[in-house]
């Protein structure tokens, strides 16, 4: 354990860190409670934080730390001093050099530092080389989904209908079991099921909560129209291309639809907030109808037959709806929890707003359009999905820089979610249990940063408050490390090294 003079500075530390990055990020643009709300719903849960093989894990409980007098009175620095020192860069390359030569990062890392007020990059190491991202590409779809929909943008889930019983006409017709109805007791006149179908709109968030209210209004509608039995379809027509994401099954990723419940999680993650690894459904888009149609029953609905996927018809009636959580707040929590599944639907959403498939390839050319559309340094970019499972990914760590710095920029305010989206080091998300080691506390409260871990492949990409209380950009990439561990405490040393 700490001794209790190293509690009060590490405790003065972390007080001044979260003051000066609040400031910082209070300079670049409003504040959004988003993120409170991401890392409450994770805090909740208590589950594994893990977006691609982000393990699980949570250190023990500290010590409490005792108050750290007389800090407040140090947080009034001269005006001058906010301006960053003239050797700056020097500085940087002296320190940040040789610790970017640790066999722990493998061969040949790539390092970008960026002054985020004036885009300077103030230090780089083959800032400009494509590689393997992981995680930290969540960042490129974020302002891509950001910037095409808009920070507003709703994500729906219908129910509708094209049978005339339904929408109300009255006219007798008695064409039933014409349409080839399995059950036999619904072939009698007047018996014939009204045909209803959930119609998935991309909403990797939809769980059991809304899925219930959905279910509630429906059979409200249907009550209200006379209607007391139903034939349940559903339609994912929304999405083209492969369900199943080229990593293949996996526990970090459910079958890639239009249509799902709690991800397709298979275990307790699914029923409050979601987050990290969990066993996954093949079918998520069917049990979510299965699911759907339960609910419907309890409402005193009877339903015929299983529910079928079929496409809703064009001139169908709109029975109720269910939409996400604003794009925003989407964007912090698949951040804070690098979530993939969130990453895959806006990157979806992205293509759907270009008029691209909403495929992996359509979001592959969406986002890459959308972001050199915004005269972003796209070059050697390889973006093959949203959440950065597909190990031929390419991203730069220029690029990294260079969007962190974007979402900074006071005239756009509508990309701010990027930055209050980044877990806080030590404190949240995939970031919780790290910076404990000694030659990283320092960074503990004062770096909000993305991680990034596949077999061999880590990286770190975020922000600091570095010196002369500038905010700074950074991005670190390493392949062929030897070690996710290590990798891990050598990518927090380098980036706690920007706070002095």
């Amino acid at each position: 354990m700490l001794e209790p003079k190293v509690w009060q500075l590490t405790a003065g530390s972390a007080v001044l860190g979260l003051v000066l990055a609040a400031g910082a990020v209070a300079l670049a643009g409003p504040w959004d409670s988003g993120q409170r709300k991401a890392e409450r719903d994770w805090a909740a849960a208590q589950g594994r934080t893990g977006g691609a093989h982000h393990p699980g894990g949570h250190p023990g409980k500290p010590a409490p730390a005792p108050s750290a007098a007389g800090v407040l009175d140090e947080l009034a620095p001269p005006v001058e001093s906010l301006s960053a020192p003239a050797d700056l860069p020097a500085g940087l390359r002296k320190t940040l050099g040789p610790l970017l030569e640790s066999p722990d990062l493998g061969p040949a890392p790539a390092a970008s530092v960026v002054d985020v007020a004036t885009g300077e990059q103030l230090f780089g190491e083959r800032a400009d080389r494509p590689m393997a991202p992981a995680s930290t590409i969540k960042i490129a779809t974020a302002v891509a989904a950001l910037s095409a929909l808009g920070p507003d943008h709703r994500i729906g889930t219908t129910v509708v209908t094209a049978d005339d019983k339904a929408k109300g006409d009255d006219k007798g017709d008695d064409k039933g079991g014409d349409e080839g109805d399995s059950e036999g007791d619904d072939k009698a006149k007047g018996d014939d099921p009204t045909e209803i179908t959930l119609v998935g709109g991309g909403d990797a968030t939809l769980d059991r909560k809304r899925l219930r209210a959905l279910a509630e209004d429906t059979a409200r509608a249907l009550r209200d129209r006379g209607v007391h039995k139903v034939a349940v379809r559903f339609d994912v027509s929304l999405y083209s291309g492969p369900r199943e994401h080229p990593i293949g099954p996996n526990d970090n990723i459910a079958p890639v639809t239009a249509l799902m419940n709690g991800q397709g999680r298979l275990d307790d993650s699914a029923r409050d907030s979601f987050g990290g690894p969990a066993p996954r459904s093949g079918d998520p888009a069917g049990d979510a109808a299965d699911a759907f149609a339960d609910l419907l029953r309890e409402r005193g609905l009877k339903t015929s037959g299983p529910p079928a996927m079929r496409k809703a018809p064009k001139d169908a009636d709109r029975l109720a709806v269910t939409y996400s959580r604003p794009v925003s707040a989407l964007v912090e929590r698949m951040l804070t929890n690098s979530d993939n599944d969130i990453a895959e639907s806006l990157v979806r959403q992205t293509a759907i707003k270009a008029g691209r498939p909403a495929s992996f390839a359509g979001a592959q050319q969406a986002v890459q359009a959308e972001l050199k559309e915004q005269k972003l340094p796209v070059g050697g970019a390889l973006l093959r999905d949203g959440s950065g499972l597909n190990r031929h990914d390419r991203i730069t760590s220029g690029l990294l820089t260079a969007l962190l710095a974007r979402a900074a920029d006071p005239d756009r305010p509508e990309l701010r979610p990027v930055l209050t989206g980044l877990p806080v080091a030590g404190f949240s998300g995939t970031l919780q249990g790290r910076y404990a080691d000694a030659d990283a506390i320092t960074g503990s409260g004062m770096i909000r940063a993305k991680t990034g871990t596949l077999t061999g492949v880590n990286s770190l990409a975020g922000t600091v408050v570095g010196p002369g209380g500038r905010l700074l950009a950074f991005a670190f990439l390493a392949e062929k490390a030897p070690g996710p561990d290590t990798a891990q405490r050598a990518l927090d040393h380098l980036s706690a090294e920007l706070t002095s």
